[in-house]
């Protein structure tokens, strides 16, 4: 069963460059990810989606992404409305349109 996540960032002023530079490459490394990529929401504003094989990869993958996330802490600002730095979700696809 396919399996997305979700993470919403906001990027320091100025560290743009250093968070984009931090995930390149590390997907690879990560066992059971498909595909990964980040998209520009806006003003600092980013998110990564990523496809995994399975909720098992997604949360065996976990240890890995908080890793690669303690590499780039520094670059991210508060979202606000108490969510912190992060924004995350996942689940399971049901329904694929194309």
């Amino acid at each position: 069963m396919t399996v997305f996540n979700v993470v919403r960032f906001k990027v320091k002023p100025g560290m743009e460059k250093a968070f984009l530079d931090a995930h390149s490459g590390v997907a690879a490394s990560w066992p059971g990810i498909r595909h990964a990529n980040i998209i520009k929401t806006g003003d600092q504003r980013y998110c990564i989606i990523a496809e995994w094989e399975s909720m098992e990869a997604l949360v065996a993958g976990r240890p890995q992404m908080i890793a690669t996330l303690d590499g780039f802490r520094h670059t991210l600002d508060d979202l606000g409305g108490g969510l912190g730095i992060t924004d995350a979700v996942s689940g399971p696809v049901v329904l694929a349109i194309k």
